[in-house]
C-alpha cells in the first residue's frame, strides 16, 4: 500500500490550561501576603479593577458619582466585589455534620475545557456569601518611580562595611594604615570574619606582615566584638577578653574546641586541669558570646508569619474556622466605566477589544479570588476534623494523614489540596503552623490498631530522651523496645534517623556528656 499525505479531520476532548486557568491554580498556592502584592500588580495593568476603601465604595474620585447621576446614597456603582466568606457559616462541632462551602471547587479548576473557560470569562462572578464580622482591607497601593527613595535612605538599615568605615575614620589618621585597614575591611565576609590571611595581605599590599598585623589590631577593638577575627577561637578569645574571662584556662579550653564539639568532657577537663564544675562555668561563658557577630549589621530580618487561618475554641466544644481577613485584599470590578468608554469606542477600534480583555480577566480574577477563599476554608475545615485530637491534647494526639484522605473527603483533587496547603499557616491555640505540618507519614501500630503518626512518634523520641538517668543512657536499641511496648513498630534506623533530624546526640556522646556533669 503506497504511502501519501492526506488530509483527516478528528473530534477530541482534552484539558486545556487557558492563561485564566494559570492565574486561578497560581492563586491557590500563594500565602495571603503574596497575594496582596499580586493583587498590586494587576490593579497596576488592568484598569477596570479598583481598589476597596474601607468603608466599602470603590476607591475613585469624587466626581465619578456625579457623572453616574443615580447613587447619591452611596451605593456600588454597578461595581463587583468580593467578600471572604462567612467564618460563621464553617465551624465545626463533634456532634454535628461537617459544613461545606456551596460551590464545586475543584469541577472549576481541574476539570475545565478551553470552551468552558472562555464562557466563564464573559459572565459576571457570583458574589462570595456576605458577613458583617469580617473587616474591609484596603491593600497597599504602588508609588510613582523615585518617590521613596529619600525615606528608604533615611530608613535603610547599615551595613557591617559601613559600620567599619565609620570607625575607621575616627581610629585611624595616617594615609597608609587607613588605605591598609579599607582593604582589610573589604575582606571580612558578612558574618564578620576575615578571610584572607596576614601573608597574603601583605603580599598583595606590598608591605611587610607586622604592619599588617598593627592595622589588624587596631580593627579588632571595633564594634561589634569580635570584628575581623581570623578564626571561631579568636572571635571567642576577642569577646571574653573584653569581659575579662580569657584567662590561662579559658585558652586552652578555647584551643582544644573540637573536644567540646565532640563532647569529650573528660579529656577537656584533663586537658584544662580543671574539674566539672569549673568546665560547665566556661561552657557558659562561651555560650554568652555570638559566634558570628557580623550578623547583627545588614541582615534582613526574616518576615514574621501571618497566619492565613484562624482556628480557634467555641463555647460549645467545636472548632470555628476563619480566614485571616486583615491580610486579604478587596478588590471591585468597575464595570461603569467599561460601559462609558466601551460605548465611545467604534466597533473597530483596537481599545474596544483591549477593554473586553481587561473586564474578562477582571472578572475572572474576583471568581478566582472568591473561589481561592473558599476552597482554603473547605481544605482547612476538614484538616481541623481529622486532626480534633491534636488541637485537644496536644502533638502526642497528632494523626497520620496525607493529601489523599483530604481530597476524597472533600471531592478534590490531591494538586489542589497540595497548592492550597502550600505556604500556608493557621493559629491555632496551640501555636501557629503551616498547614502542611498535619499531613505526616504513618508508623503501625504493634497491637493492629490505629497507626501512629511519626510526628507523634518524634515528639516521644525526645520525651525518652530527655527523661533518661544518667547511669542509663538508652540506646536507639532501648528506645525502640520502649517504643513497640506501647504499641509502636519502629525499626532501629528509624529511630536514629529521628533522633539526627531533631540534633539529639548519639547514646555514646550522651553518656559522656552526663557523666562529665554527674
Amino acid at each position: 500500500m503506497a504511502m501519501r499525505p492526506r488530509l483527516e479531520m478528528r473530534q477530541a476532548q482534552g484539558l486545556v490550561m487557558t492563561p485564566q486557568l494559570q492565574q486561578a491554580i497560581k492563586l491557590l498556592q500563594l500565602s495571603n501576603l503574596e497575594l496582596t502584592e499580586y493583587v498590586e500588580q494587576e490593579l497596576e495593568r488592568n484598569p477596570l479593577l479598583e481598589e476597596a476603601r474601607e468603608d466599602g465604595e470603590p476607591d475613585r474620585p469624587d466626581h465619578s458619582d456625579e457623572n453616574s447621576g443615580s447613587d447619591e446614597g452611596g451605593g456600588d456603582s454597578g461595581a463587583e466585589e468580593w467578600d471572604a466568606p462567612d467564618p460563621a457559616a464553617l465551624s465545626l462541632s463533634e456532634d454535628s455534620a461537617l459544613p461545606t462551602a456551596s460551590s464545586d471547587l475543584d469541577t472549576d479548576y481541574d476539570n475545565v475545557y478551553a470552551d468552558e473557560a472562555t464562557a466563564d470569562r464573559t459572565s459576571a462572578p457570583a458574589e462570595g456569601p456576605q458577613s458583617s464580622d469580617w473587616h474591609q482591607v484596603k491593600s497597599g497601593g504602588g508609588s510613582f518611580d523615585g518617590e521613596d527613595d529619600f525615606e528608604s535612605r533615611l530608613t535603610r538599615e547599615q551595613t557591617l562595611h559601613e559600620h567599619l568605615t565609620e570607625q575607621l575614620n575616627v581610629s585611624l589618621h595616617g594615609e597608609r594604615e587607613r588605605f591598609i585597614a579599607a582593604y582589610m575591611i573589604d575582606q571580612v565576609d558578612d558574618s564578620g570574619y576575615l578571610r584572607e590571611s596576614i601573608g597574603e595581605i601583605s603580599d598583595r599590599l606590598g608591605i611587610e606582615p607586622s604592619e599588617a598585623e598593627a592595622v589588624l589590631t587596631v580593627l579588632q577593638t571595633f564594634e561589634p566584638t569580635g570584628v575581623c577575627a581570623r578564626s571561631l577561637q579568636e572571635c571567642l578569645a576577642l569577646q571574653l577578653a573584653e569581659k575579662d574571662r580569657l584567662d590561662p584556662i579559658m585558652q586552652a579550653f578555647l584551643d582544644n574546641l573540637e573536644l567540646y564539639a565532640k563532647r569529650d568532657f573528660a579529656q577537656l577537663m584533663k586537658v584544662c586541669n580543671i574539674d566539672a564544675d569549673d568546665i560547665q562555668g566556661l561552657i557558659d561563658d562561651v555560650k554568652q558570646c555570638d559566634p558570628k557577630p557580623g550578623h547583627a549589621f545588614g541582615d534582613t530580618p526574616s518576615p514574621p508569619v501571618v497566619p492565613d487561618v484562624f482556628i480557634r475554641q467555641k463555647a460549645d466544644g467545636g472548632w470555628a474556622i476563619e480566614l485571616n481577613a486583615e491580610t486579604l485584599p478587596r478588590v471591585l470590578v468597575n464595570t461603569e466605566y467599561y460601559a462609558e468608554v466601551s460605548s465611545a469606542a467604534r466597533p473597530d477600534d483596537t481599545s474596544k477589544a483591549y477593554l473586553s480583555e481587561c473586564l474578562a480577566n477582571a472578572n475572572w480574577l474576583v471568581k478566582s479570588l472568591d473561589q481561592r477563599a473558599r476552597t482554603i476554608l473547605k481544605v482547612s475545615t476538614e484538616i481541623v476534623r481529622q486532626q480534633d485530637a491534636f488541637l485537644m491534647y496536644g502533638v502526642s494526639h497528632l494523626k497520620p494523614l496525607n493529601l489523599k484522605t483530604v481530597a476524597d473527603a472533600i471531592s478534590m483533587h490531591e494538586s489542589t489540596v497540595s497548592r492550597v496547603t502550600s505556604n500556608k499557616y493557621a493559629a491555632t491555640p496551640r501555636g501557629i503552623f503551616e498547614l502542611k505540618y498535619f499531613f505526616t507519614s504513618s508508623i503501625a501500630s504493634t497491637s493492629g490498631g490505629d497507626a501512629h503518626s511519626a510526628e507523634a512518634v518524634r515528639h516521644r523520641i525526645r520525651a525518652l530522651i530527655e527523661a533518661e538517668e544518667p547511669a542509663a543512657v538508652l540506646s536507639d536499641d532501648g528506645i525502640v523496645e520502649l517504643l513497640q511496648s506501647e504499641g509502636i513498630d519502629i525499626a532501629r534506623r528509624t529511630v536514629a534517623k529521628y533522633r539526627e533530624a531533631m540534633n539529639i546526640p548519639s547514646s555514646v556522646q550522651r553518656r559522656r556528656e552526663k557523666k562529665a556533669f554527674a
